[in-house]
């Protein structure tokens, strides 16, 4: 069923279809009496009939409401330093379909790709275009936020907060995936931190820990970087009943 979200709170009665959701209903085709979903963007899914066709867009009746079934019900954030070419953009679409509640990029010391501002507030703007269209494809209730950061230490102090702050890393580590994530018995948040394509510096994984981040490890293969964060994150939401 086509979806659509707009942050309007609660729907009822009939609604207008303006702009570039009025555009996809005609690239679409729809037609009169078929049926699509409005979700408010807040996990609430709003299914609608297409009336009529207007000058400006169209018309159409809400028929029914329900909370959104593609949210997860563990709140986890994705922090991956800055990869090479269109890698991101894999990261952020696959990480919204298993379930990301955020997507946050930063610099470490062994990142290749160092954009300045001007680049990351033009890759902002497409990354987040990327992630509705992600949140659209696979059902979700919220469109996720992509967030630039322009340090390891911010994003390190940031990631710790959560209560189950997870740390990758392929060299000496506290505990395997599965210990980390069975080493609390509840969380409702969870942040996995993942590294370049040249891995963590010795010193960021002291500083990782010395933030209280669990530092794991994802088995004996080594991972590239658009591969460890979707293996983290499918691994928590396995863990935590959500896939």
């Amino acid at each position: 069923m086509p979806r659509f979200f707009r942050d309007e709170g609660v729907l009822s009665g009939i609604v207008h279809i303006t702009g570039k959701d009025a555009e996809h209903i005609r690239v679409l085709r729809l037609r009169p009496g078929e049926t699509f979903t409005i979700c408010d963007g807040k996990g609430k899914d709003y299914i609608c009939r297409l009336l009529n066709k207007k000058e400006h867009g169209f018309e159409a009746e809400v028929i029914d409401s329900a909370p959104s079934r593609g949210e997860p019900t563990i709140h986890c954030t994705v922090y991956t330093a800055f990869p090479k070419g269109d890698k991101a953009e894999t990261i952020i679409q696959k990480s919204v379909e298993q379930g990301a509640a955020r997507i946050v990029f930063f610099l470490s010391l062994r990142c290749v790709s160092r954009p300045d501002r001007k680049d990351v507030s033009k890759k902002l703007e497409r990354w987040q275009r990327i992630s509705e269209e992600a949140a659209k494809q696979s059902e979700r209730g919220k469109i996720p936020e992509v967030h630039v950061l322009e340090s390891f230490e911010t994003a390190i102090a940031e990631a710790s907060k959560a209560e189950m702050p997870l740390f990758f890393y392929e060299g000496d580590t506290d505990y395997s995936i599965k210990q980390a994530l069975s080493s609390k018995s509840r969380y409702a948040t969870v942040s996995v931190v993942t590294g370049p394509e040249g891995g963590f510096e010795p010193d960021e994984v002291m500083k990782a820990r010395e933030h209280g981040m669990l530092i794991s490890g994802m088995g004996k293969r080594i991972l590239r970087c658009e591969t460890a964060p979707l293996c983290a994150l499918a691994a928590v939401m396995f863990h935590t009943d959500n896939l």
